[in-house]
């Protein structure tokens, strides 16, 4: 589903140039479950935002569904975004003036799906992720757990093949932060493909490959047995 080909990340400034990535090759097949691990400033948003089209690289090849998509404008990289990538957040980043089920249907908008289907798939993600009942909520009257399995439906409901997730359950309490990673994993289960970002080794026991990554370049990768 994706491949990265010696990917390099360099932002530059009239003084400094920072390598934020260095010659990254990783390949991610349709169905994988992925964690990427490392220490704080090692390239993991870097690599996530590059692997979700919302930065461009520096040098090297990406290829999304085997197409190379590195020269590609805004404009494809946005048609592709909308129909093929969820996106998860560590904050969760619902839209405070928007109930539940009006977060979750903002990402169907733009899809020209009919008002009566939205809220059919907007009632099934709902039920999915366990968030029926506070469907009038706004995201204020929501607990943090609550609010990151809004921000999961809202990610899912297009069914979109891939999630990226950056610390998911970063601002979650041990409890809420498990049952986010339960839902991803049921959904890894369903077909989607996650790559998440995480600095916990319990949560990326949940995936079923873990990359490593250090000063900008991957270090090590573990596959866990079945």
């Amino acid at each position: 589903m994706l491949k990265l080909h010696n990917l390099s990340r360099i932002y530059r400034t009239d003084d400094v140039e920072t390598v934020a990535l260095n010659n990254v090759n990783i390949e991610i097949g349709q169905g994988e479950f992925v964690a990427i691990m490392g220490p704080s400033g090692c390239g993991k948003s870097t690599l996530l935002n590059l692997i979700g089209m919302l930065d461009s690289p520096s040098d090297g090849q990406y290829y999304f569904n085997d197409e190379q998509i590195s020269g590609y404008s805004e404009k494809q990289l946005a048609v592709i975004r909308k129909h093929h990538i969820g996106f998860i957040f560590q904050n969760f980043n619902l839209i405070e003036e928007l109930t539940v089920a009006e977060n979750i249907e903002l990402a169907l908008l733009y899809h020209n799906i009919p008002a009566s289907e939205r809220k059919e798939k907007v009632d099934e993600v709902m039920d999915m992720v366990g968030i029926a009942h506070r469907a009038k909520h706004m995201p204020s009257q929501l607990s943090g757990g609550q609010q990151q399995r809004v921000a999961v439906a809202r990610a899912v409901v297009g069914n979109q093949g891939l999630i990226l997730a950056d610390e998911p359950t970063g601002n979650l309490d041990s409890t809420h932060g498990h049952e986010v990673m339960e839902m991803l994993r049921t959904l890894n289960d369903k077909g989607t493909t996650i790559v998440m970002v995480t600095h916990s080794p319990a949560h990326a026991d949940f995936a079923n490959r873990t990359i490593n990554l250090f000063d900008g370049k991957v270090v090590t990768e573990s596959v866990r047995a079945a």
